[in-house]
């Protein structure tokens, strides 16, 4: 047997017990005091040990064994309780049957704890029967109210039946609703915190997936950028090697350049997820663009076009750090596909910080001018990074075909309002 069965056993036990023993326990009371007053109503308790006295022990008795299967059968336990006292009465009447109504108390209050009130109230209205039944037997026989009229005995017994079924009944389903309530409210409590559990961990992994897609674009504007431009470069040694071995060594030695510039990217990108240790990173800003295209210059004709203001301001002043670093990955990812999808062809960055509320990057590259590798793998994740950057920071941007065939990128940076 589980732990928890043996436990809901041992409760059983105990309340079917407690049960029988309070009654038996008022039975053997009730008969002394009542000799013991003087000024008693006229209707002598039975003898203790008396035939009727030791009818209703018994019928006690059984109704608290019945009580055991309240748990299993709670409407069949409270029929059968509220049974046995008119059976009792017509066998044995007494003046103590009241007695036999605590045991249904005690089925009520099972039963309502265990069945929903929707499943219950036909039962209890059943109960209602067996408890007019025994109080009309009882008026009848021990009261003697049918000695007038029959229908007075009737209406004595069935008002008599009546309120006892709203002692029997009627108040412990009070207790009953009110126990139910306090549950209700510990349920909806309990709910209540385990929604805002889900929330919050829902909350969290959302951060943790806006994290990993940041990640991920770092990530990809890293490798993206200086990986194309290994390659490219690898692919010219290959063809050097043999016929030009100095540019050939040239190459190796720009290779190792840009293989140490990722490697420091890199490491500058995980000192960010590092929580021991505060990571010390160089934040690219719109002047880093004009460094940005110098290096890319080694690899392919890139043309810088930078046209400032006339009150000589600081290059992408205004412009907010986290909108700056959008530009520079911006700049970074186009070179980066222009090099990757038009091998050959020129390319132009032009900065325009001409204008006081706002600044505009343009980079064009023209048609390829080489055989373009199948890049189908890449899967548009260069131009989602630039769109996501640019919502995140509420730039404009423009990606699509040129004129002239080849591609053009323009992003529009507002200035901070001071």
């Amino acid at each position: 047997m589980a732990p928890a069965e043996a436990r809901a056993r041992r409760t059983d036990v105990l309340i079917a017990v407690g049960t029988a023993a309070l009654a038996i326990g008022l039975q053997f009371g009730l008969p002394p005091l009542d000799r013991a007053d003087p000024d008693g109503t006229g209707y002598r308790y039975p003898d203790v040990l008396s035939w009727p006295w030791i009818v209703l022990a018994v019928g006690m008795l059984v109704q608290s064994a019945v009580v055991l299967r309240a748990r299993r059968a709670p409407r069949t336990t409270l029929l059968v309780t509220a049974v046995l006292p008119a059976v009792l009465v017509l066998i044995a009447p007494s003046t103590l049957s009241g007695l036999a109504m605590l045991p249904i108390v005690v089925a009520v209050v099972l039963a309502g704890l265990r069945v929903p009130l929707a499943r219950l109230w036909p039962t209890l209205v059943a109960t209602v029967v067996p408890i007019v039944v025994t109080q009309t037997v009882f008026a009848f026989s021990v009261l003697g109210a049918g000695r007038a009229s029959v229908a007075t005995g009737l209406a004595t017994g069935i008002a008599m039946g009546v309120l006892q079924a709203v002692g029997a009944i009627g108040l412990p389903m009070l207790v009953v609703l009110v126990v139910r309530s306090r549950r209700d409210v510990r349920a909806a409590r309990t709910a209540e915190a385990t929604a805002v559990d889900r929330q919050q961990d829902a909350q969290v992994d959302a951060a943790i997936a806006r994290e990993r897609a940041a990640m991920a674009r770092e990530l990809h504007d890293i490798a993206a950028h200086h990986l194309s431009g290994i390659a490219l470069m690898s692919a010219a040694i290959d063809r050097q090697i043999d016929s030009d071995p100095e540019r050939a060594h040239e190459g190796v030695r720009q290779v190792r350049a840009q293989s140490t510039a990722v490697l420091d990217d890199l490491r500058r990108l995980v000192g960010l997820l590092r929580e021991d240790a505060p990571a010390e990173r160089l934040v690219e800003t719109v002047p880093g663009i004009v460094d940005l295209v110098e290096r890319s210059r080694h690899r392919r004709t890139v043309e810088l076009d930078v046209r400032a203001g006339s009150d000589r301001r600081p290059l992408g002043d205004g412009v907010g750090p986290l909108a700056q670093l959008a530009a520079y990955r911006t700049v970074q990812e186009a070179l980066a596909n222009a090099a990757m999808h038009a091998p050959g062809a020129p390319c132009t960055v032009r900065i325009d910080d001409r204008t006081a509320d706002h600044l505009t990057i343009r980079i064009e590259n023209g048609p390829a001018t080489a055989r373009v590798p199948d890049s189908s793998a890449a899967g548009g994740n260069g131009l989602r990074g630039m769109r996501e950057r640019a919502e995140l920071v509420g730039a404009r941007l423009q990606v699509g075909p040129s004129d002239d065939g080849g591609w053009l990128v323009v992003l529009g940076l507002d200035r901070e309002t001071r």
